[in-house]
């Protein structure tokens, strides 16, 4: 039995044809591993004291035609939604991982998260210049804090405050060939790594800090 947490056939379930038989393969091959991370990190992000966590793993119950191109089990303060709420995130694109903080467009308070964010910029620019951030959650792409820079997450979080659509993501990437080269500890430890470092960033935008 293999010893790693992630193959390269989970991220393979995203190129799989049609709504159907891709969420087959999502039910069947990625759910009960964002079930396994859920219970896991719920506890431990709970443990950190600002508030009870609890577990969503996406369901895509909503999609009629078109398959889901990522999934992702998130984390949040509420047991019944979470989209409103700053909230974390583990996921999988075909190309890679993430595990992040996000802030999406259902979110009301965006603009005084944004405020906050821009007040306390160093919380963001000293994580690890590998951390990216991104201004739509719907996109694969990102760009490394460390590349764009003071203006560059300025400019997103300007546009937070600004743009109804708006979001704010920030967090790490992890390639699929790195994530399915990892021993499951490794995996945990680096996503418990990730989220200490993601926890100061989540006290500023709660206004916790």
């Amino acid at each position: 039995m293999s010893n790693h947490f992630w193959v390269k056939d989970d991220f393979d379930v995203f190129s799989i044809d049609g709504l159907e038989k891709r969420m087959e393969a999502l039910q069947n091959k990625i759910q009960p591993k964002f079930t396994t991370l859920g219970r896991h990190f719920a506890d431990r992000l709970s443990a950190y004291g600002t508030d009870e966590f609890f577990s969503h793993v996406a369901k895509h119950a909503r999609r009629t035609v078109n398959p889901p191109r990522d999934s992702w089990v998130a984390f949040a303060p509420a047991k019944r939604g979470y989209k409103a709420l700053p909230h974390f995130q583990i996921g999988l694109w075909g190309t890679h991982l993430f595990i992040i903080l996000a802030v999406i467009y259902e979110n009301p308070d965006k603009k005084g998260i944004a405020e906050r964010l821009g007040d306390q910029l160093d919380v963001l620019t000293s994580l690890p210049a590998n951390y990216i951030v991104s201004g739509d959650h719907m996109r694969p792409d990102a760009i490394s804090i460390d590349v764009t820079g003071s203006e560059g997450v300025l400019a997103l979080l300007d546009r937070l405050q600004t743009v109804k659509k708006a979001e704010f993501l920030v967090g790490c990437h992890l390639s699929r060939e790195d994530a399915s080269s990892m021993s499951t500890d490794e995996f945990m430890g680096f996503a418990e790594e990730t989220f200490d470092h993601l926890l100061p960033v989540y006290d500023v935008v709660i206004g916790r800090k």
